[in-house]
């Protein structure tokens, strides 16, 4: 069978961790950072784990990463 082909838009923004769980950059902290609260942006940074509904979908559009 032929290899399934990855969404590169998909590889870009999501990591499969060791334990098959699949990490996620925060939105929000691209632009207007100046309104925004230091906390907040400082929380953003950190990168959260998807949804567990959207667990399947995402694991789809990343096959072999």
């Amino acid at each position: 069978m032929p290899k399934i082909k990855s969404n590169s838009g998909a590889l870009k923004r999501f990591k499969k961790t060791g334990s098959g769980a699949i990490k996620r950059g925060s939105s929000h902290r691209r632009h207007i950072l100046t309104k925004k609260a230091t906390k907040r942006k400082r929380q953003l940074r950190a990168p959260t784990h998807i949804h567990a509904s959207d667990h399947a979908a995402v694991s789809r559009m990343i096959p072999y990463a």
